[in-house]
């Protein structure tokens, strides 16, 4: 958003001594000594934690205009606001007045040329970091670096995301996604796209396109950000371009204000699925898709038209059975899904905290839930053929095919006459073998093995709402369970996973991982 108090706040000389010393990402808080999510007041350079760690930030600006209140204001103190501060991480910058971040700058530019000054500090700390570390390297053989796991030692080959302004919800998703093999796999192998020719080939194009909406490809920024993100760098990518497309391509999803993960998970799944079906630059990319022998036609679930990796993936069909209660009419009628959309049972949801030590929600009592047999309410008569009028009808799900890889959503959000809440009711979910036979249509025509299904990656909502609060995730790559916060990267356990409240739960089919192990 346009900021209207950028300059009665921004106040500091880009090359001010004021700056703390190191690395602007690793500053520790003034108060509380946190180097977690640093801002810097570009009043008065002083350096405060976010709302997310200990919220000393938003306190420094309260505390600055009670004190503004109290004392007789001189035409110098009313000029001089604490209201605007910059991410040290991501360098994007926020007003505690408007409430929201910001866009534009100062006449002078003192914002990008505070930015710049960020930047140079991290780079600077950056390059001295690397250089001492590439002198412990030489003196220890790498062994700062490396993990002893199961008696052998492997390196800590994640890597983290920059949250590019409340960007953690697209972080979670990409994270998730890049844990899912051969779907991660399919775009790591698809041939680079060239966006540009002659003089700017070869240059960076965020922000500098000018070929129009043609020069952008969603899969080609999604598949240059897997392809960094298992590269063996211990520091976090930045996923801007990306970023860029999807405000270009997805409009509400522009701004930098939170969104909800699960409808960006679909939007970008969505968009993924369209450009693969119509290829880019006039070269189709559903060949690749042909060539995979791990995708065989018959396990195609087409959405759209032509079958590609996002449906062979993710795509599974539905059984909607609706039967007349006044004349007993069956409609039956099959939905290709990506994901299922599963309520937590109202009466898991309405326990009270005193009521804790009941029966536990399972993900087993959700999937019940989404498949009984449930009369509709008056709201939503079935228009029955036979009786030629909108009837009282019941309605019934089944599955008719399964995915590889299953995902499952956690309705955590519902809309009340005024505002959305969150669901915050724990969901025991298991790490593997989730059984989906009792599930399906015609389970006597599944294996033992066809309908067990682990568990690859989570979601977490942390926070309140879903305008607010925070996302991060948890995916298993190689036996090892990692916790993706932004940038930070930690390795996790069993344990600490099924504690987790989830919201989105990638499930991947045990016959599919094996057979795409197998190649």
């Amino acid at each position: 958003m346009e900021c209207p108090h950028l300059g009665a706040s921004v106040c500091l000389a880009p090359d001010s001594a004021k700056f703390p010393q190191g690395s602007p990402s690793s500053w520790c808080c003034s108060v509380c000594r946190s180097n977690k999510s640093p801002w810097i007041c570009l009043t008065c350079s002083s350096v405060h934690c976010g709302r997310y760690v200990n919220g000393h930030a938003k306190k420094h600006y309260e505390e600055a205009q009670v004190s503004l209140a109290n004392h007789k204001k001189t035409e110098k103190q009313e000029k001089i606001q604490h209201t605007v501060c910059m991410d040290c991480s991501s360098y994007s910058t926020y007003c505690y007045r408007c409430d929201d971040f910001v866009v534009n700058d100062t006449k002078l530019g003192l914002v990008q040329k505070v930015r710049e000054h960020l930047q140079n500090l991290e780079n600077s700390a950056f390059a001295a970091d690397r250089q001492r570390k590439r002198k412990l390297l030489e003196d220890s053989s790498l062994n700062s670096k490396l993990l002893k796991i199961n008696g052998s030692t492997t390196a800590l080959c994640a890597t983290g995301l920059r949250n590019l302004g409340n960007t953690c919800f697209m972080n979670a998703i990409l994270q998730s996604l890049s844990n899912i093999q051969q779907f991660c796999c399919y775009f790591k192998e698809l041939p680079a796209v060239e966006l540009r020719n002659g003089k700017t080939a070869g240059r960076r194009t965020y922000h500098t396109r000018s070929q129009g909406d043609n020069s952008i490809s969603l899969v080609e920024e999604f598949r240059k950000t897997l392809c960094a993100l298992w590269q063996g760098s211990q520091t976090a990518f930045s996923p801007e371009s990306l970023f860029y497309v999807v405000w270009k391509i997805m409009p509400n999803f522009r701004g930098y204000q939170q969104q909800d993960a699960h409808e960006f998970m679909r939007y970008l799944l969505d968009h993924l699925h369209l450009e693969l079906q119509g290829g880019f630059n006039g070269v189709s990319r559903s060949v690749i898709l042909q060539e995979n022998s791990g995708l065989s036609g018959g396990s195609r679930c087409c959405i759209n038209g032509t079958s590609t990796v996002v449906t062979a993936i993710f795509g599974g069909i539905l059984q909607n059975e609706v039967n007349c209660l006044i004349c007993g009419t069956e409609s039956r009628k099959f939905d290709p899904f990506l994901d299922l959309s599963l309520d937590i049972p109202s009466h898991f949801r309405n326990k009270r905290k005193n009521q804790e030590n009941g029966p536990m929600c399972t993900l087993p009592d959700c999937l019940r839930s989404f498949t009984d047999l449930e009369e509709l309410d008056e709201t939503e008569l079935y228009m029955c053929h036979k009786c030629k009028k909108k009837q009282k009808s019941t309605k019934k799900f089944w599955i008719q095919k399964l995915p590889k890889v299953l995902c499952l959503h956690l309705k955590r959000f519902h809309w009340t006459a005024y505002l959305r809440n969150k669901v915050d009711t724990y969901v025991e979910f298991p790490l593997r073998g989730l059984d989906m036979k009792c599930y399906l249509l015609e389970p006597e025509n599944s294996g033992p093995e066809s309908c067990l299904y682990d568990l690859a990656a989570v979601v977490v909502h942390h926070g309140s709402g879903v305008g607010s609060g925070h996302y991060t995730a948890y995916a298993t790559h190689e036996g090892r369970w990692f916790h993706f916060n932004d940038s930070t990267v930690t390795l996790t356990d069993e344990e600490t996973v099924v504690k987790a409240k989830a919201y989105i739960l990638f499930y991947v089919d045990r016959q599919a991982k094996s057979a795409s192990d197998k190649l």
